[in-house]
């Protein structure tokens, strides 16, 4: 307790309140603006950060963080444009519900949903950050593995419709994402002498095509020239469909903090789980994909716990668990500082200022955006072929700014035709997005695993928590495949039952077909018998 008092010491000062105000803002607008990402704010403006003072850079740079991650859904849900890999999730609902007119309540409930999977973790940071890095630790090459595989399978429940086409899809993502060169030996894969495509293919280029390029160009098929614009909600909370949704909130927050801690999960792999995990508890899972405000909660929470609870590895054990991370650790060393055990006590105006500035700055991500919910909204009112511009516009732009490359807008575009066509043979683009994210992850972690163990599969199944994720895989698998409603028919009723045909004006509808077939016989046997019996008596 007291060193997060002292931590609100050194977060409420003038100057730290003023970085925590101005992180915020930047990190929003870095959300707003597809391609952009924090990664790319937080490296370009490092250097500034080279004469602040150790607590107020750090701060600063988080703010931009999670100030990101809380804008990102913002160009997801009103333009279907994900600017990473954490907001393609939010695009499976938030966008269908933005055509139903409910952009008002989507941005204002995931905003709280923001709020509250953020301070659940910043909570679990001041209380447990010593425990859940340890037990950070102790995930490694199998774990991740199996984390990775449970968001394959995830991949089928989250299809729509049909789990073959989102088996589809899931084939070409993992496809596009081997493009580049192999990180264990070296060798280019499907690069076809494109040096260009050495690096691999970004997220960015892949997101925006697929669902901003794809979404305009079936627009424009349906002539978005003459459609209209659909009747927008209250910019205020909807509190019952908010009261609908805590549950989905509570298990995602928990569910992000803990998937926050580990090393390469982050708020892509957290938004995964949590979407897949939401459809098993929801009681209309049908409308997963078509607007279903409670997975669209459940993806924001999750993503912004994750952001904030992958602090804990950096400021207790060093270890920088995304690229974001890692840069913010580049500024400490910078300064002189080395993250680890020791910050705590070397450095708590670092370790407990930066704490207590993320209350206050989710706090001030709140009031700043559910406020502006209603000017967020008014892009909508733009006439369908000037905003249809503008979106191709910025998608340029961001897309060009993340790694310079006018390879990358052409990407982009193609992407576009592909998604487009996806569309057309109605195979949903979501599964493909998520085999890209996770292929990757699986086959280094499936390669580490094989190196540490020589070759076995068996270290899958000795350490407790891999073998924990594979019993769930095991059942999920079992819950697609084994037609359960078919095992738990009603059975026949045995004689005597309330529906037996013994009693009077009982019928025998529950019969077995042999049964009433095998019955069927033998009484038209009796019959003709007794029919050639009085034949016989006549002749």
């Amino acid at each position: 307790m007291d060193g997060i008092l002292y931590g609100f010491e050194v977060a409420l000062t003038p100057e730290n309140l003023l970085w925590v105000l101005l992180g915020c803002l930047i990190g929003t607008v870095t959300g707003l603006l597809p391609g952009l990402g924090p990664t790319a704010t937080v490296a370009v403006l490092l250097p500034l950060t080279y004469r602040m003072d150790p607590a107020s850079a750090i701060i600063l740079l988080a703010g931009i963080f999670y100030g990101a991650m809380f804008g990102g859904r913002i160009p997801a849900i009103l333009l279907n444009l994900p600017g990473d890999g954490a907001s393609v999730i939010t695009t499976f609902d938030g966008y269908p519900l933005r055509k139903q007119g409910k952009a008002g309540s989507a941005l204002a409930i995931t905003a709280i949903g923001s709020f509250i999977g953020g301070t659940v973790a910043i909570i679990g940071i001041t209380l447990f950050a010593p425990v859940a890095s340890q037990w950070a630790l102790r995930i490694g090459a199998p774990e991740l593995f199996t984390l990775a595989l449970l968001g394959m399978i995830l991949i089928a429940v989250l299809a729509e419709g049909s789990v073959i086409k989102g088996l589809i899809g899931a084939g070409i993502g993992i496809l596009i994402a081997v493009i580049g060169l192999d990180n264990f030996t070296g060798a280019q894969r499907f690069t076809f002498g494109a040096d260009e495509l050495m690096d691999g293919v970004s997220i960015v280029p892949l997101a925006v095509g697929l669902f901003g390029v794809g979404e305009i160009l079936v627009d424009a098929e349906r002539r978005f020239f003459r459609s209209k614009l659909a009747k927008v909600d209250s910019f205020w909370p909807d509190w019952k469909a908010l009261t609908k949704v805590r549950g989905a909130i509570a298990r995602s927050s928990v569910l992000g903090f803990f998937l926050g801690l580990i090393p390469g999960g982050g708020g892509a792999m957290a938004s995964v789980v949590a979407y897949g995990a939401e459809k098993r508890f929801s009681k209309e899972p049908e409308k997963f994909g078509k607007g279903a405000m409670d997975g669209l909660a459940a993806t924001e929470t999750a993503d912004n716990a994750a952001s904030n609870s992958s602090f804990v590895p950096l400021l207790t054990l060093g270890i920088p668990p995304n690229p974001v991370i890692a840069l913010i650790a580049g500024a400490l060393i910078i300064h002189g500082i080395t993250p680890g055990p020791q910050l705590i006590n070397s450095n708590p105006e670092i370790f407990w200022g930066v704490i207590a500035s993320m209350y206050i700055g989710v706090v001030v991500l709140l009031i700043m955006n559910l406020p502006m919910i209603g000017l967020f909204v008014q892009i909508l009112r733009v006439p369908a072929a000037i905003l249809n511009s503008v979106i191709i516009t910025i998608a340029v732009c961001g897309v060009y700014s993340v790694r310079n490359s006018l390879f990358d807008v052409f990407l982009m575009f193609f992407f576009g035709i592909i998604g487009y066509g996806l569309k057309k043979l109605r195979i949903p683009p979501g599964p493909l997005i998520l085999g890209f994210i996770l292929a990757p992850i699986m086959e280094a972690e499936l390669r580490r695993s094989l190196r540490i163990s020589d070759g076995s599969f068996s270290i899958f199944f000795e350490r407790p928590i891999s073998v924990s994720v594979m019993a769930f895989i095991g059942v999920m698998v079992l819950s697609m495949v084994v037609p359960w409603k078919k095992v738990f028919r009603r059975t026949p009723v045995a004689a005597g039952g309330p529906d037996s045909p013994a009693r009077p004006g009982a019928t025998a509808q529950v019969a077995d077909p042999p049964e009433r077939e095998s019955r069927a016989d033998s009484d038209r046997d009796a019959e003709a018998s007794s029919r050639t019996g009085e034949g016989g008596g006549k002749e």
